[in-house]
């Protein structure tokens, strides 16, 4: 009887530390992963908001974001000050935004150039991208207005980790950055000094391939017009899409095939959509936000038009001045120019809006939704 009775409490704690009572934690490690909502699960118990941290567990998806510091603006008659540039991500489960660990200190980010006294009006670019369920961070410009990343930076948000890219071939500003089928593409663009041979050529990294041992060559474009200003690349069924100016000045577009490594015109009824940033979700369906009336339209591939989706009232006052956008998983999450980061559910009828609170003093440059990252620290 006395040993049956000192057995009591370790039996109980077996009970306890179970994942789900009777049953092994492997089973209940399936049956937890089947609930859409981790916020549900972080609610219930520790051991349950351990789990969705762990490596067994399927990641959720989690918003990432490029900062700069906009408590940095210069006082009346001084220069503009280069704000410090950081990296962060939303975690939903605990809402609250979380510093990513310091990337490798080459190339130095307090390098890349934000502001400079030479544009007053102009915030220079800094092109990320998110591929393979990485970010990368793959162009900028330095002080000397040359560019001012050499190699890729990327960040794995399962293992919390960053790791440097091979070297790029033709490193390069104002160019298009973009991904298709877990591929980095980056094409036109400057040097240090304008080269044709820059303003042609495209150059890809498969982050598929574990060796990631060089950027390839591909078949140059066929003109020069495409290094003007940053632009997104827009992955699109197994081609890239790109357009050479932003705004409404007149617009000139290219599809770039990454099966047959060709490049052909992008047809005048896709071309007219490009009235502000654009984006697939899930390279699939296209996306734009119009950066003038705040409307989302959705292409129709089919009838080779953009029709507009309805979305709730008032959501076009809310995406006016769009400036970047990125869709997963029926939502749309766009910068817009008064510096806030907005979610359309692009499912719901009519389309619902609503704003992530983003931390105090931070202006988003760039969002990105990939991954839950890593948090042994959680308790």
């Amino acid at each position: 009887m006395a040993a049956a009775a000192a057995e009591l409490p370790s039996a109980k704690r077996r009970k306890t530390d179970a994942l789900i009572e009777g049953l092994p934690d492997h089973i209940s490690e399936i049956c937890l992963s089947l609930v859409s909502r981790p916020s549900l699960l972080a609610a219930v118990c520790t051991r349950w908001r351990h789990l969705l941290y762990s490596p067994e567990f399927p990641p959720f998806t989690s918003l990432y974001a490029l900062f700069v510091d906009s408590s940095l603006d210069p006082a009346p008659g001084h220069g503009r000050v280069n704000p410090s540039i950081r990296f962060m991500c939303f975690d939903p489960v605990s809402s609250k935004w979380d510093p990513l660990p310091p990337p490798p200190p080459d190339p130095p980010l307090h390098r890349i150039v934000y502001r400079h006294p030479s544009y007053i009006s102009f915030n220079l670019p800094i092109q990320c991208v998110s591929v393979a369920g990485k970010l990368v961070l793959i162009a900028g410009s330095n002080q000397e207005l040359s560019p001012a990343i050499s190699h890729p930076l990327i960040f794995d948000p399962v293992s919390a980790t960053w790791t440097s890219g091979p070297p790029i071939g033709s490193p390069r500003r104002w160019c298009a950055t973009g991904a298709c089928g877990g591929v980095i593409y980056m094409a036109s663009g400057m040097g240090s000094q304008f080269s044709s041979t820059v303003a042609k050529s495209i150059e890809k990294l498969d982050l598929k391939d574990r060796n990631r041992s060089n950027w390839e060559k591909l078949r140059e474009m066929r003109d020069i017009r495409f290094s003007r200003e940053a632009i997104d690349a827009v992955g699109w069924r197994k081609k890239l899409l790109m357009v050479n100016v932003k705004g409404d000045a007149i617009k000139e577009g290219a599809i770039y095939d990454v099966v047959t490594d060709d490049w052909e015109s992008m047809p005048e009824e896709m071309l007219v959509g490009w009235r502000g940033p654009v984006t697939a979700m899930e390279e699939d369906s296209l996306y734009s936000v119009d950066e003038t009336k705040g409307t989302v339209r959705k292409y129709d591939e089919e009838k080779r038009e953009w029709r507009e989706v309805t979305v709730v009232e008032n959501g076009e006052e809310m995406l006016k001045v769009a400036r970047q956008v990125t869709a997963v998983a029926g939502k749309l999450c766009v910068i817009t120019g008064d510096g806030r980061i907005v979610v359309v559910d692009v499912v719901a009828e009519p389309a619902k809006i609503w704003t992530v609170e983003i931390p105090e003093g931070l202006e988003p440059v760039s969002v990105h939704v990939l991954p839950r990252m890593s948090r042994p620290d959680i308790s």
